[in-house]
């Protein structure tokens, strides 16, 4: 059984564990193993920690025989997104600048994951300062799709989903602040949840009122990203916006009858993301499932005027925050798209900033007349299948060319400004099997109601469980 291992659900995994029929040994030593195999491939476990993953699961097991209570992730390795803060271990940021940084401590969400039992194994790759959607850096290179190799396995948090869809761990940790979380869930065909700002608290932050960017789980199966969810989820007193849900709350049975749910479809974000045809020619159908489900499905979309460069100006403003510092002592050091958008934040006037606040706010009021309408609103996740990974964005987007390495996020991005949850989970193939996600949307705070949708289309529908062929080592 053991040799298995790696092919199982987070959730099944768990309930094995507790009930001794594997050891936390067994369970790390069989993704250690599998990591042997299949990583050179794809490279999305860039740091890793054998002895101390398999000291951990040792010390795991004897808690177990000597009766302790079990933590809902007792004894499942996970590595942790390279920008994630881990005490002891290397956090490079993808950076040159920080290629032998090790933290003394834990950031919450590293705390939060370890203290419910998973084991640490390593850090999986990233973009530089996670900037971009696509997983290259100078440290450790690119990260492949498992899919095909030759593809980008999207980004920021790219190494978690490869390392996801490639059997490497059965749970991962990402963010999002214009994707990060989806675009690469959409590309490695596992799921994504962007949670509404605040349900995963974060620090330490460089703006610790930041709406804008999330942390939030990965996972191969919407049930496995709730239980990640419920382990996250909940308020700390550092986060100033955290909300009070016990993250206890999302872990319960996800099934749920969708009769009478009323779904908008939208192809284009109302003509505010236009996605190539064979990104669509995967989505359309997938609305006839939300139909048999017994939803009530039209096509329509918020009113997204704005979003747009609301969204760039506050990239902008939080990546001039953030790394100023950086460009001030270090710019030779930092890649070219990077650069440019911490400019774009200099340059940025109090009026801009203003009109960004004002035109947000609008939108938030809009998105909840929205949603008072409809329960659940249907959008490609991202509006390109997974291109060259030789490339460091997309040449085009629906015939048009891309200017900026932001620009074939929209479909992802403009929806991070609405402050709502947003989940991607595997919709299909395209005939030459590349992975296309559908992001599914739900008003702000509806998360539970989110994962129960995706969960019931996934049941429906069975896409994620088309795993990659991938050759070992």
């Amino acid at each position: 059984m053991t040799d298995e291992l790696h092919t199982l659900d987070a959730t099944d995994l768990a309930g094995r564990l507790r009930r001794r029929e594997v050891s936390a040994r067994e369970v790390v030593q069989d993704h250690l193993d599998r990591i042997a195999c299949v990583n050179p491939a794809v490279n999305a476990v860039v740091t890793l920690d054998p002895e101390g993953a398999l000291a951990d699961a040792a010390r795991a097991d004897q808690r177990l025989a000597q009766g302790a209570d079990v933590p809902p992730l007792h004894g499942l390795p996970i590595a942790f997104k390279d920008t994630h803060l881990t005490r002891g271990m290397r956090t490079t940021h993808g950076s040159p600048l920080f290629a032998e940084h090790v933290p003394d401590q834990d950031e919450l969400l590293v705390r939060r994951v370890q203290e419910a039992g998973a084991i640490r194994i390593g850090k999986t790759n990233v973009p530089e300062f996670a900037a971009g959607s696509h997983t290259f850096n100078p440290v450790f290179g690119i990260t492949r799709n498992p899919y095909d190799t030759s593809r980008s396995a999207g980004g920021s948090s790219g190494g978690a989903a490869a390392a996801l869809a490639a059997g490497l761990q059965p749970l991962a940790d990402g963010s999002d602040m214009g994707g990060s979380l989806r675009n690469p869930a959409s590309f490695c065909n596992v799921v994504g949840l962007r949670p509404t700002p605040g349900r995963v608290p974060s620090h330490p932050s460089a703006d610790l009122w930041d709406t804008l960017a999330v942390a939030g789980p990965m996972a191969r199966t919407v049930a496995d990203t709730a239980l990640l969810l419920s382990v996250l989820a909940g308020p700390d007193r550092l986060s100033p916006l955290s909300l009070e849900t016990p993250g206890e709350a999302f872990r319960v049975p996800l099934d749920r009858d969708l009769r009478g749910m009323r779904v908008a479809w939208t192809p284009d974000l109302g003509g505010t993301a236009p996605a190539d045809p064979e990104v669509l020619a995967v989505l359309e159908p997938q609305l006839a499932v939300f139909t048999e489900l017994g939803c009530q499905v039209d096509t329509a979309c918020p009113d997204l005027t704005g979003a747009d460069e609301t969204f760039r100006t506050l990239r902008a403003h939080a990546f001039d925050l953030a790394f100023g510092a950086l460009l001030d002592t270090r710019r030779a050091s930092l890649k070219p798209s990077l650069v440019w958008n911490i400019e774009e934040g200099r340059r940025l006037t109090t009026d801009e900033l203003n009109t960004a606040t004002a035109i947000r706010s609008r939108l938030h009021l809009d998105t909840l007349d929205f949603f008072s309408r409809y329960d659940l609103l249907l959008a490609p996740v991202s509006q390109v299948v997974p291109f060259d990974a030789a490339l460091e964005y997309p040449e085009t987007v629906a015939g048009r060319p891309t200017r900026t390495y932001l620009d074939w996020m929209r479909s992802a991005y403009v929806i991070s400004v609405l402050g709502v949850p947003a989940l991607s989970v595997p919709a299909g193939f395209t005939p030459e099997g590349l992975p296309v996600g559908l992001q599914i949307i739900a008003a702000p705070r509806a998360d539970l109601a989110l994962l129960q949708a995706g969960h019931a289309y996934e049941q429906a529908t069975r896409h994620g469980r088309r795993r990659p062929y991938l050759p070992t080592s």
